[in-house]
């Protein structure tokens, strides 16, 4: 929740509440083909990644910029295996051309990486 938070610092950042994440993936999609900038989610554990993934599938293949973000239970809650509990990494390693897995607030660990850049090379359709 302190990263939510912290978005609202951020002027640059213009949050856009979605309230499922199959609507929140399809937007940032959307949005980032629209403008050709990088969009960004960020979604409620696994589960909600897992709800999202035909749209962040579609992006990944169009080459289309999205940042995603997933929440994890705290690291002293893992050892319960809530019921939403799921492998975030197996999940997203499908989908995504970065992944870094932060555990802690001073540690992070880089999995894999590619640069998000605005894309100049969408084809541009006319409205008739």
């Amino acid at each position: 929740m302190h990263f939510v938070a912290g978005l609202d610092d951020v002027p640059e950042v213009r949050a856009i509440l979605c309230l499922f994440e199959g609507v929140a993936t399809g937007a940032a999609d959307g949005y980032a083909r629209v403008t050709r900038q990088p969009a960004a989610t960020l979604l409620h554990l696994g589960p909600g990644l897992a709800n999202g993934w035909a749209n962040l599938h579609n992006a990944r293949r169009a080459n289309v910029p999205v940042l995603n973000i997933v929440g994890d239970h705290a690291t002293y809650h893992a050892t319960y295996d809530a019921p939403l509990q799921s492998n975030i990494e197996a999940l997203a390693s499908t989908l995504e051309a970065g992944i870094v897995e932060r555990r802690t607030l001073t540690t992070s660990r880089l999995i894999r990486a590619r640069p998000l850049a605005p894309r100049t090379d969408l084809p541009v359709r006319s409205r008739r």
